[in-house]
């Protein structure tokens, strides 16, 4: 990785972490963005007394199927924005959720779940905000999908830049192009996560830790012979079906169920807010089992967990190397991580079904630029979201 002189991180924000904000510990130069980017928690590993030499080599070989894309394209941090090719100053990443089954075409894709993801330039702290998918936005024109540009929602700026061959790279980047003139954020890097495939991952770690807050019934999956398939497969077995249930109660999910929750957004009081939260405790559980459920000590169990990520990863890390960023991963705690919500979590709609953010979520992208997001959670602390 080559380190450059004229990237300088700007001072420390020392301002007093927020109430109901976990306890983390300083950590000089982590850099936690690149956890939560190669596997939204799933710890591409430095084998604990590996050694440097011996760990870069092993990352080499682990991450070499991950995908590495441009996907933030004109929505790139700029240098004089702060962007650069080292991880010093705070970092700002676009994540974006896609549920890609065989059946269904490349360009035929929305953004199930949009997420801007802060790390302020202490790299003490990780910052999770969730964007509306039905968020009315302004998608400016993308020769490479030719499209014209129009006023849609957010989930669906994704599609539009897939369109013609664009293909994902095409709808990352016009969606990281929509978000950054709405916003006024520019991004270090980005990941397309297929939730379908994340399903291996989440196998791999043994399940995660899930509580259902209230009980939803699946819009996607049912039961069939005891098995749980989706609608579509369901229907073509002719058999009978039974709804799937998702509980109330905290306990261990397989990857199906703890994605299906996830995704599950009608016949729940807060609706897309809700799932927003849902989907944010599944990137937290994700990590929280990464790394306290013995992968980092394990070569075997890290090698098939990178290797299960690297199918449902297309990741951007920028100017930097995806293996220099896994190694700074040794030690970052899971808990590391801040959930945030927009609009107090609830509907803000302008009159045609779409939403538009308040003033209190324009002030928060706004502290987002200045790195100064602790500062603001402390003086708005409803926007931190209960994790259950």
């Amino acid at each position: 990785m080559t380190v450059t002189a004229n990237r300088q991180a700007p001072a420390r924000d020392r301002s007093p972490i927020p109430p109901g904000a976990p306890k983390v510990r300083k950590k000089r130069g982590a850099p936690l963005w690149a956890k939560i980017t190669t596997s939204l928690g799933a710890v591409l590993l430095v084998v604990s007394g590996g050694g440097l030499a011996g760990g870069s080599v092993l990352v080499q070989q682990t991450t070499s199927n991950i995908a590495v894309e441009n996907l933030t394209g004109d929505a790139k941090k700029t240098v004089g924005e702060g962007g650069g090719d080292t991880l010093e100053g705070p970092i700002d990443m676009l994540l974006m959720g896609v549920d890609a089954r065989a059946r269904w075409a490349a360009d035929d894709l929305r953004s199930d779940s949009i997420i801007i993801l802060h790390i302020p330039a202490s790299h003490d702290q990780a910052y999770l905000i969730s964007i509306p998918r039905d968020t009315e936005v302004q998608v400016p024109a993308f020769a490479p999908s030719n499209y014209g540009g129009g006023t849609v929602k957010a989930t669906e700026a994704f599609f539009h830049g897939a369109q013609n061959g664009g293909g994902w790279t095409g709808g990352a980047q016009l969606l990281a192009k929509t978000l950054h003139n709405m916003t006024g954020i520019s991004f270090d890097g980005a990941a397309i996560i297929n939730f379908g495939g994340f399903k291996n991952v989440i196998d791999e770690l043994g399940g995660v830790s899930m509580c259902v807050d209230q009980q939803v019934t699946s819009k996607h999956m049912v039961w069939v012979d005891g098995e749980a398939m989706f609608l579509a497969d369901a229907r073509k077995t002719g058999k009978p079906t039974e709804p799937v249930v998702h509980k109330v109660g905290c306990r261990s999910m397989e990857g199906w169920e703890a994605l299906d929750f996830a995704r599950q957004r009608y016949g729940l009081k807060n609706g897309d807010y809700d799932r927003q939260r849902h989907q944010q405790q599944l990137i937290k559980a994700m990590a929280k089992k990464a790394a306290n459920g013995g992968v980092l000590s394990n070569p075997i169990k890290a090698a098939g967990l990178v290797k299960s990520a690297g199918k449902a990863l297309v990741v951007d890390t920028g100017n930097v190397a995806l293996a220099d960023f896994v190694l700074g991963l040794k030690d970052v705690a899971a808990n590391d991580m801040v959930l945030l919500r927009t609009n107090n979590g609830t509907f803000s709609g302008n009159g045609n079904g779409r939403e538009k953010f308040d003033d209190v979520t324009l002030a928060m992208f706004e502290a987002v630029k200045q790195d100064r997001v602790a500062e603001f959670v402390l003086d708005n602390p409803t926007v931190v979201a209960k994790e259950k």
